[in-house]
C-alpha cells in the first residue's frame, strides 16, 4: 500500500510539474517526494515528453476500444469528456489561471463551437470508427489529422501550402487506402471497415475545423485556458442533446459507479487529461514539427499494445499503412 500511495504522490507532483511548466518554462517546484523537478533543464525534455505522450494515448486507445464494449459512443465521449473537465478545472485552479477572463464574447463563443464540432461530434465520430476498425487502423486514420489542420489553414487563413503537404498527403491517403485492404476481423465485412475509415477521416477533419476556427483565439490565449473553455463547449452541448434527445438520454447512466469504470475511468483520465498535459509540455520544450512527428508515433506504439490486449493481428498490410501514415506526417511537418 506504501508503495501505491507513494507512486500516485510521484505521479501527481510530475503532472503538477508538467501543468506549471506549460505556464512558466523555467520554474522550479520541489516535489511531494521532496525531489528537485526542473524540467526545462532535462536534456531533450520536448522529445521525450512526446514520445510520451504517443505512447500514453496509444494505451488510451486500446483502453477506450474496452469501454466501447460496455458503452455506446455517445455515452463514452460524455462520461470522458465530464471527467477531464473536471481535471482540467481543478488544474486551472493549481496553476493560478483564472477560468473567467477579460476577453470578446466571440473568443467564447468560438471556442464553444469547436467544442461542440471537434468534440462532442467529431470525438464521438471518432468512437463508432475505433469500434468497427480496432485500435491499429483507427491509428492510421488519426494521420489525416495533421494535414486537414493544415490544408483548412491553407482555405480559410490563407496559410502557405507546401509541396511536403501534398507529398505527405499522398502517402497518408495512400496508408489509408492499404488499410481498407486490409482482413476485416471475424464478425466484420469490408464495407464495414471502409465505413469505419470514413467515420475516422470525418472525425479527423472535424476537429481539424475546431482548431482552425479557434486558431485566432488559440493565438492570443493561454492553451491549457482555451483547452478547458473548449472542452467545456463540448460537454454542455453534450448535456443539451442529452435534454431534447431521448435515444441520449441513457447518457446520465454513465456515471453511476460500475464495473465499466474500471476500464473508463483510467482511459479517460489518460486519454483525455494526462496525455494531453503530456502533449502541452512536450510542444512547450521542442519545436512543434518535432513534436507532431513524434506525437504520430502513437500509430507504432498501438500496434503490439493492441495485439497483447485486444488480440489484433499485426499483419503486413497493417505495419505498410502505419509507416505510409507516419511518413506522410513527416513529410507534411518538416518540408
Amino acid at each position: 500500500m506504501s508503495s501505491l500511495i507513494s507512486e500516485l504522490l510521484q505521479t501527481g507532483s510530475l503532472v503538477l510539474a508538467l501543468c506549471l511548466a506549460i505556464r512558466e518554462p523555467d520554474i522550479r517546484r520541489r516535489s511531494l517526494t521532496g525531489e528537485t523537478v526542473n524540467i526545462a533543464h532535462i536534456p531533450h525534455a520536448g522529445e521525450i515528453l512526446s514520445v510520451l505522450a504517443a505512447v500514453v494515448w496509444s494505451v488510451s486507445v486500446v483502453l477506450f476500444r474496452l469501454s466501447g464494449k460496455r458503452m455506446t459512443p455517445f455515452n463514452l465521449n460524455f462520461f470522458k469528456n465530464a471527467l477531464a473537465s473536471l481535471l482540467l478545472l481543478a488544474t486551472l485552479a493549481i496553476v493560478g489561471i483564472p477560468l473567467v477572463r477579460s476577453v470578446p464574447l466571440t473568443d467564447y463563443l468560438l471556442l464553444f463551437l469547436a467544442g461542440f464540432i471537434g468534440i462532442a461530434v467529431a470525438d464521438t465520430m471518432f468512437f463508432q470508427g475505433l469500434n468497427i476498425v480496432g485500435a491499429g487502423l483507427s491509428q492510421v486514420v488519426g494521420c489525416t489529422y495533421p494535414p486537414s489542420v493544415i490544408l483548412l489553414s491553407f482555405i480559410f487563413l490563407g496559410e502557405r501550402l507546401t509541396w511536403g503537404d501534398i507529398a505527405g498527403t499522398v502517402f497518408i491517403l495512400a496508408g489509408i487506402f492499404m488499410s481498407t485492404r486490409h482482413e476485416p476481423p471475424e464478425g466484420t465485412t469490408r464495407a464495414d471497415i471502409r465505413r469505419g475509415i470514413l467515420l475516422g477521416t470525418m472525425s479527423m477533419i472535424l476537429m481539424a475545423v475546431g482548431v482552425v476556427i479557434t486558431k485566432p483565439v488559440l493565438d492570443r490565449s493561454p492553451i491549457l485556458w482555451a483547452t478547458t473553455i473548449r472542452l467545456l463547449g463540448g460537454v454542455f452541448t453534450m448535456m443539451l442533446i442529452t435534454a431534447f434527445s431521448r435515444r441520449h438520454r441513457s447518457a446520465w447512466r454513465a456515471f453511476v459507479p460500475s464495473r465499466a469504470w474500471r476500464i473508463t475511468v483510467p482511459a479517460s483520465v489518460m486519454g483525455t487529461y494526462l496525455a494531453m498535459i503530456i502533449w502541452l509540455s512536450g510542444m512547450k520544450f521542442t519545436q512543434a514539427s518535432t513534436a507532431s512527428i513524434l506525437n504520430q508515433t502513437s500509430a507504432i506504439f498501438v500496434l503490439p499494445v493492441a495485439a497483447i490486449v485486444l488480440g489484433e493481428r499485426i499483419t503486413r498490410q497493417k505495419l505498410i499503412a502505419v509507416i505510409l501514415g507516419v511518413t506522410g506526417v513527416a513529410l507534411v511537418t518538416l518540408l
